[in-house]
């Protein structure tokens, strides 16, 4: 079932060289969305400032366990097995295909800012979400890998979240850190 879907959604690369290009935009530079719209919210206020550590602290916990995965599960990448079409760039066949990093981070960091901020929150999702079907549509990861990816990044903000009581005083050592440097600087 796993490889149907993904026949049906791949076999139409190459068919619309446009959303070609733009699948490959998506898995590319969707990252550089999120950074930039957390280097505005550490910049807008205190309240963001908290979501944007909250939403790091989401993304390192979540390539830490990225990293565990990888080092006691390989699963080949579709194109290994299988005469897929792949868009650019071409991963290495070594790197297994689950879970996917691009997707893991995307909905960790998405997933951190919808418990705070509903609107910019979906908005995130709707890109984690295009960025997991990019990474389908371009021949490089199964659906399951997507949606255990997706879950694995939610989760991890969800936890996160829960137990932030556990951080909280990190945060606001951070915080309170920034504001002196940010008062020492001006007093010069």
């Amino acid at each position: 079932m796993d490889y149907k879907i993904f026949r049906a959604i791949n076999r139409l690369v190459g068919r619309y060289p446009s959303v070609d290009a733009i699948m490959i935009m998506i898995s590319q530079k969707a990252r550089y969305v999120y950074v930039l719209l957390l280097i505005l919210m550490w910049f807008r206020s205190g309240f963001y400032k908290k979501i944007t550590i909250q939403a790091i602290i989401s993304a390192c916990t979540t390539l830490l366990i990225h990293f565990f995965i990888k080092q006691f599960y390989f699963r080949p990448r579709p194109f290994v097995n299988h005469n897929v079409h792949i868009l650019p760039p071409i991963p290495s066949g070594m790197n297994s295909s689950f879970p996917s990093k691009h997707t893991m981070l995307s909905f960790a960091v998405a997933t951190s800012i919808l418990f705070y901020n509903r609107l910019l929150g979906w908005f995130m999702w709707l890109l984690a979400f295009l960025t997991g079907f990019s990474r389908i549509w371009s021949g490089q990861h199964y659906p399951s890998d997507i949606i255990g990816s997706a879950l694995i990044g939610s989760i991890t903000s969800i936890v996160v979240n829960v137990i932030r009581w556990l951080w909280n005083c990190f945060v606001s050592c951070v915080m309170h850190s920034y504001n002196r440097i940010c008062a020492f600087v001006r007093m010069r």
